[in-house]
């Protein structure tokens, strides 16, 4: 059984002298000017609003921040497939290409005031373009990770994921193996291309303006994964449905579970047996003086039948 971990010291390298990454900039270009040192083995990550620019991703924007926001929710709903929870301003969506976060990844971070930035149409395909236009131009064997920034569902805080991927394995599965203590490890399943992506964000940062950086020193075969395969199956996810459809689940579900069962005769009803009280009918509420139970005399409390007026 491999080992995903280096079990030794691993570097992340930044990538400095980066321009402003403008729409048909020639990114492969760029990043073999501006990182020769590149060794076979290394794993280039690569933050996807770089790509978004490069790409043509970039949506012109009212300058006016209300009328820039009125956009963003535009945006929004055009890039998202799906709505799976709503909190205030908050949307968490499902985009094209299966990527749950929040606004279905439209940002108006680390861009001009009167743009806003979609995500890349296919990162994996992106992925793949970059290593192979390295490769010809530099001769070395890399991987490369595309990575965006993302919540986490039960914790605070941001991480850098990753959301492309090409010439690694994006998942290492443990299952079968036996630690040093003999216990079989069953389900675990690392995420390796996600560790990498926030690894390589504690270089890369947010305000840096340092968008590309390099980890060196993991020793990982190409399996020829992606970043698709880190995305979980509706069938295979406990959290697969948004709220509202959670929702309308349960109502239809508990349509199809109603016990009750309601059957009428053509008899007369017995009007006096209709009007006696029914022994499980709860007893009328008890009258309150001058904010005392009148019953017990007791303080006015929390009770059934025992309310301050």
């Amino acid at each position: 059984m491999t080992e995903h971990g280096a079990a030794a010291a691993i570097e992340i390298l930044p990538v400095t002298g980066l321009p402003e990454f403008r729409p048909g900039d020639d990114l492969t270009g760029v990043l073999a000017d501006a990182a020769p040192w590149l060794r076979d083995g290394d794993v280039l990550v690569v933050t996807s609003k770089v790509l978004s620019k490069c790409e043509g991703r970039i949506v012109a924007a009212p300058a006016d921040p209300e009328e820039r926001d009125t956009l963003r929710r535009k945006l929004i709903d055009e890039e998202a497939v799906r709505v799976l929870a709503r909190k205030g301003r908050t949307l968490i969506t499902e985009n094209a290409i299966g990527l749950i976060q929040a606004a279905a990844g439209v940002d108006g971070s680390n861009i001009g005031t009167t743009e806003l930035a979609l995500l890349p149409v296919d990162p994996d395909g992106s992925a793949a373009a970059l290593r192979t236009g390295l490769a010809e131009r530099l001769g070395v064997e890399i991987a490369v990770v595309i990575t965006d920034t993302m919540g986490r569902a039960w914790r605070s805080g941001q991480i850098d994921q990753a959301i492309g991927a090409a010439g690694l394995p994006v998942l290492h599965g443990y299952a079968g193996a036996v630690d040093r203590h003999g216990n079989e490890l069953v389900v675990t399943e690392v995420a390796v291309a996600d560790e990498i992506a926030a690894a390589a964000d504690l270089v890369k940062g947010k305000l840096t303006g340092i968008p590309v950086a390099v980890v060196r020193g993991l020793h990982l075969r190409d399996d020829g994964s992606t970043g698709r395969d880190l995305l979980r199956p509706g069938e295979d996810d406990l959290f697969w449905l948004g709220t509202a459809e959670s929702i309308d689940l349960g109502r239809r579900q508990a349509q199809l579970l109603r016990r009750s069962v309601r059957q009428f005769s053509d008899q007369p009803v017995d009007h006096a047996s209709s009007k006696r009280p029914s022994p499980r009918r709860s007893p009328p509420p008890l009258p309150i003086t001058r904010g005392r139970c009148a019953s017990s005399g007791s303080p006015p409390r929390a009770a059934r039948h025992c309310s301050m007026r």
